[in-house]
């Protein structure tokens, strides 16, 4: 597989596209003797999804970890908008960082800090940006993800679901090109869960976000896969089945033993004959 700098991304007709946003280029990792990941090799392109499936332990949250830098591979290489990040030092990697957005599956948010605070806290502290624009932002956000109204009120105040809904808008207050989701929406009730799978289709269409998903809910997973996001004139923006054009924008990989043992899109995967795959969605 060719590394984000020999090529660009390609059409199925072989024309060229706009650079992957990640690489993984034959990666591979252990752990002592236990291999997690061997051989690794798949590209994200702009505005596309990698929907990540696998048995617990298959490396699936571990490539989340290598594209944050977090870890490094023992072979291969692994680049995020450009940049050989398995390279990197760490200084370097901060501003790489930059440009990701991670939502972890407990929310991870600030208890002492107000909902405003916690998706501010990135702007506020880690930026240059005027304090009057980035409370602007955080509004906006929020209002994105239909929690303006919460912007006073205290973690301790939310439900699950609108945690996790808090958690994605503070991962996007600053604007990062890539988000990455690790079981967003593990431990939610199925209404609840929608909720946050449609928030994420929004991020995707409406904001041109790429993203990974990591999961092991599959509704959530083909949700995610096979619905778009529209403006067609009204106040708020409507979530329907996608084209098959659309569809085709999100990609699955499921990994087995350290491998990828599939990769395609939503119809490939419920199409196909393997015995893996028929007992995995089974």
């Amino acid at each position: 597989m060719a590394t984000a700098t020999s090529h660009p991304g390609r059409t199925d007709t072989g024309t060229a596209t706009e650079r992957p946003v990640v690489t993984l280029d034959r990666v591979s990792l252990a752990f002592d003797d236990k291999v997690v990941l061997k051989d690794v090799s798949f590209e994200l392109l702009p505005g596309h999804t990698k929907i990540i499936l696998g048995a617990s332990g298959s490396g699936k949250s571990t490539i989340l970890k290598l594209i944050l830098g977090f870890l490094k591979p023992d072979s291969g290489a692994l680049f995020v908008n450009g940049h050989r990040i398995d390279a990197m030092s760490e200084q370097a990697l901060m501003a790489v960082r930059g440009g990701i957005g991670m939502v972890f599956q407990e929310s991870a948010l600030f208890d002492s800090l107000t909902v405003g605070e916690n998706v501010g806290y990135k702007l506020y502290e880690e930026s240059d940006m005027p304090f009057d624009r980035a409370t602007a932002r955080v509004e906006e956000v929020l209002g994105f993800v239909g929690l303006h109204e919460y912007i006073d009120r205290m973690p301790s105040e939310l439900s699950g679901g609108q945690r996790r809904r808090v958690a994605i808008a503070r991962a996007i207050a600053a604007k990062p090109g890539l988000i990455l989701y690790d079981e967003a929406t593990t431990g939610l009730d199925p209404i609840t869960a929608m909720s946050v799978d449609e928030e994420i289709v929004k991020l995707r269409d409406l904001e041109g976000v790429t993203s990974i998903i990591v999961t092991h809910q599959l509704r959530d997973a083909f949700f995610v896969a096979t619905h778009e996001a529209v403006r067609d004139g009204g106040a708020r923006p409507r979530i329907v089945p996608a084209d098959a054009t659309k569809s085709e924008e999100a990609e699955f990989v499921m990994l087995r033993d350290g491998l990828v043992h599939f990769e395609g899109s939503a119809g490939q995967l419920r199409a196909s004959t393997d015995p893996y795959i028929k007992s995995f969605l089974s």
